[in-house]
């Protein structure tokens, strides 16, 4: 129950952190990249792209956050290699450009707003559809990713709750298969039951939330339809 608990505020932490980091890295790329005068718009779309064609591979990504970054058993192992994604940042880059008029933000420049007030008084309650949609897939991303914890956390106290889960059902498993027990106690194991158990334990706060996400969502996905 203890390690349970301690496993969902790691996730729960993991999630919120990550998807502030994960809005705010791909966010300011992608509005740099969809402004016409920024002069090295097309060297930094390249340093973007390149990443979605080609991969290290898992052995370079693990060689890099161990021992380069230093990052195992750290929190921030299960934060960074998710926050900043190719997908999301041509995504946003393109509803940037679809959204936000040039006319808006010369007028808002002319009036003396600096980059930042323009980010955050203009930019962003006008992108709020598109960053919405990013935000839900980054909070599903965290929220249900376990490969990272299994790769870079051996610390107890920074498990979290899918990789918990995970490994519950891998030794209940493993005690099915090769305990020598009778048919009794093995038939009172709990099965089925732990299962339904860790689906409500992982899907219940997400299925919680995404109301709160589905107007922008919906309103995201729908960015560039034609309107009678």
């Amino acid at each position: 129950g203890e390690n349970i608990l301690r496993s969902y505020g790691v996730t729960i932490l993991v999630t919120i952190a990550g998807t502030v980091i994960g809005l705010f890295l791909p966010g300011t790329y992608a509005y740099a990249l969809s402004r016409k005068t920024y002069a090295f718009k097309k060297f930094f779309t390249t340093v973007i792209t390149i990443p979605m064609l080609f991969s290290g591979g898992m052995v370079a990504n693990y060689l890099i956050v161990t021992k380069v970054l230093m990052l195992k058993d750290s929190i921030w192992a299960l934060i960074l290699p998710l926050c900043l994604n190719t997908f999301n940042v041509i995504v946003l880059r393109t509803f940037f450009k679809t959204t936000i008029p040039d006319s808006v933000v010369e007028s808002a420049k002319i009036d003396g707003a600096s980059e930042w007030r323009l980010s955050f008084k203009i930019v962003i309650p006008m992108a709020m559809p598109g960053l919405a949609t990013i935000g839900l897939f980054l909070t599903l991303g965290y929220w249900n990713d376990w490969f990272n914890a299994m790769l870079y956390i051996d610390y107890q106290n920074l498990v979290p709750l899918q990789h918990m889960l995970m490994k519950i059902e891998k030794n209940m498993e493993f005690i099915r298969q090769n305990a020598m027990l009778s048919g009794e106690v093995m038939s009172a194991l709990p099965q089925e039951s732990v299962r339904m158990a860790m689906v409500v334990l992982s899907t219940l706060p997400i299925a919680c939330t995404y109301p709160f996400f589905q107007k922008y969502f919906i309103s995201g996905l729908t960015i560039g339809g034609v309107k009678e």
